[in-house]
C-alpha cells in the first residue's frame, strides 16, 4: 500500500490568542514598550506577567526576563557560582545548558543519562562525591523528568544547590509538583518552540527571596527593583543593589503582553500536546527495534516532542531513517550525527570546554531520534506522522531485526 506523503509544516506554531493581540495593541498604542516606562496608576505588562506566572507556577517570586539562556546564567550567578566553578549537568541536553556554565566562567562537569533521557542518578552521585561542585543545574531534557526525590537526596547529601532548566517541561508535574517546584530556583523558556510564546523570553522563579532579589538586580532592574510582580521585600535589596552587575536582561511589555492570556491556556494545551504523542507512540510501541522512553508513573510529561530509539541500528541506517522520514514529508533530528544540525548538538560539538568520557551516553545519542509536535497538528495529522514512522522503521530497520 502507497504511503501518503506528510504536508504539514514541523516549525509551524498555532496563532497566538485574540487578547495576545489586544494587549499588544495597546501597549503599541501607548508607545510604552519598556518595562519601567509605565505611566502613572499603569501596571506595566511586564510586571503583570510576573505575578500571574508566580501564581500559576506556584512559586513565591517570578522574574521575567529576555530568554531561557539568560534565566539560566542568572540563576547560576544567584546562587553563587563564580569564574572557576565546577557546575554538574547533564549529557544530554541542549548547547544551552552548558552554554549558561561557560558564560558565568565556571566549568561543567557532564552527568550520563540513562536509557530513559534522565540524568543517571548514580552517575550524579558519584561526579559529585569526587568534584567540587557546589551546583547541579539539572535539564529536563525533552520533558524528561527523573526521580526528583532520588535526584533532591543526592543534593542533600552532596550539599548541592539545584537549578532546574525547566524549558521542555512547563506545565509538566513529578509526583502532583509543577516541575521546577523542586529546586533552589527554576528557569523556564518562552521561546518560539517552547510551550508559550513570545519569539523569546523566559522566567526564574524561586522561594528563597535572596536569590530573587539578586536575580533581579542581574536582570538590569537598575534601582526599579519594587516594579516587578512577584518580586521580594525592600529589604532583601539592602546589600544586593550594590553587588550584583546589570547584565541587561529585561523583557520587554510586548512579550510580556503576548504571554499573559496563553498562560491561562497552558494547561488545556498539554493535555492536548499528551494526545497528540499518545497516538505517535502508539504507532511505534510495537515495532520490532523501536525502543520509546519510559517515564515514571509519578511524571505528568509535555508530549511537545517525540523521541525513539534503534538500539540495533548502525549510522548508514539511521542516516538512512532521517533521509527515507524525509522523503515522506516528516522531520527527524538524529543525536547521534557526527555534525551538529539546526538545533541539535552533542557535548562532543560543545568544544569550549574539556572532553568528557560519557560512554553510556554515547551509545543512547547514536541511536536517538528527535520530532517536533506543534499543537498546529491534529490527532489525524498525528496518526499519519506515526504510520509514517512505522512504515521507514519497517524498511530501513526491518532486516536487522528479522
Amino acid at each position: 500500500m502507497a504511503i501518503e506523503k506528510f504536508t504539514g509544516s514541523f516549525t509551524q506554531q498555532e496563532p497566538l490568542p485574540a487578547a495576545a493581540l489586544e494587549r499588544v495593541n495597546a501597549v503599541l498604542n501607548s508607545g510604552r514598550l519598556h518595562r519601567y516606562g509605565a505611566a502613572d496608576g499603569e501596571v506595566p505588562q511586564a510586571q503583570q506577567v510576573e505575578a500571574i506566572y508566580a501564581e500559576w507556577q506556584g512559586a513565591d517570586y517570578c522574574l521575567a526576563v529576555t530568554s531561557g539562556g539568560q534565566a539560566l546564567q542568572i540563576a547560576l550567578r544567584s546562587v553563587g557560582v563564580v569564574p572557576g566553578d565546577t557546575v554538574l549537568t547533564n549529557a544530554f541536553t541542549l548547547a544551552p545548558v552548558p552554554g549558561a556554565v561557560a558564560a558565568v566562567g565556571a566549568t561543567s562537569v557532564l552527568v550520563e543519562t540513562d536509557a530513559n533521557l534522565t540524568i543517571d542518578i548514580e552517575d550524579l552521585d558519584r561526579k559529585a562525591a569526587i568534584s567540587a561542585a557546589r551546583v547541579l543545574l539539572l535539564s529536563h531534557m525533552r520533558g524528561h523528568i527523573a526521580d526528583m526525590q532520588r535526584v533532591l537526596a543526592v543534593c542533600k547529601a552532596r550539599g548541592l544547590m539545584l537549578v532546574e532548566d525547566c524549558a521542555h517541561t512547563m506545565g509538566a508535574t513529578f509526583g502532583g509538583a509543577r516541575s521546577g517546584s523542586h529546586g533552589d530556583v527554576a528557569c523556564f523558556s518562552t521561546q518560539t518552540y517552547k510551550h508559550i510564546n513570545s519569539g523569546e523570553g523566559g522566567f526564574l522563579t524561586t522561594n528563597d527571596a535572596r536569590i530573587a532579589a539578586r536575580a533581579t538586580m542581574l536582570s538590569g532592574s537598575y534601582m526599579n527593583f519594587m516594579r516587578h510582580g512577584a518580586g521580594p521585600d525592600e529589604t532583601e535589596y539592602k546589600t544586593t543593589r550594590y553587588e550584583m552587575p546589570n547584565m541587561s536582561a529585561r523583557i520587554d511589555n510586548l512579550r510580556a503582553a503576548l504571554l499573559i492570556p496563553q498562560i491561562e491556556g497552558l494547561d488545556g494545551n498539554v493535555s492536548r500536546w499528551n494526545l497528540c504523542h499518545d497516538v505517535l507512540a502508539g504507532a511505534l510501541r510495537n515495532v520490532p527495534g523501536a525502543v520509546l522512553p519510559q517515564g515514571l508513573a509519578d511524571v505528568r510529561r509535555v508530549g511537545s516532542s517525540f523521541q525513539f530509539r534503534l538500539p540495533s541500528a548502525d549510522k548508514d541506517i539511521c542516516r538512512a531513517v532521517v533521509a527515507h522520514a524525509a522523503t515522506l514529508g516528516v522531520e527527524l533530528k538524529w543525536f547521534g550525527a557526527p555534525e551538529p544540525l539546526g538545533f541539535t548538538s552533542n557535548h562532543k560539538s560543545w568544544r569550549y570546554m574539556a572532553e568528557q568520557s560519557l560512554p553510556a551516553t554515547d551509545e543512547i545519542l547514536l541511536t536517538l531520534f528527535d520530532m517536533r509536535v506543534p499543537l498546529s497538528f491534529s490527532l489525524v495529522d498525528c496518526a499519519q506522522i506515526g504510520s509514517i514512522l512505522q512504515h521507514v522503521l519497517e524498511q530501513e530497520v526491518g532486516l536487522i531485526n528479522a
